[in-house]
């Protein structure tokens, strides 16, 4: 997978993009299992990527409900065991 960041927010910690080569939206954050920082990606609708780049307050929100793992349907990725929390 290709991730490319087309938004982030550096005081909220998260970050907008696509993935390229499926072309799937998505939501991103930092996360850290103590070995390795890494990223956690949340699939997004294109009606939620358009929502969220107009306003970043709505984006804030559902991040923050990712970050509680209440959408981990949603992951591109799924996690190992020793998922990490968020940074």
């Amino acid at each position: 997978m290709k991730f490319r960041d087309e938004f982030f927010s550096r005081e909220d910690r998260y970050s907008l993009g696509v993935e390229e080569e499926s072309g799937r939206y998505y939501a991103s954050f930092p996360v850290s299992n103590g070995v390795v920082d890494y990223e956690e990606y949340y699939e997004l609708t294109p009606e939620q990527y358009a929502s969220f780049l107009a306003d970043p307050a709505a984006a804030v929100a559902f991040v923050e409900s990712c970050r509680r793992h209440e959408h981990d349907e949603l992951l591109l990725q799924k996690p190992g065991w020793n998922r990490g929390t968020p940074i």
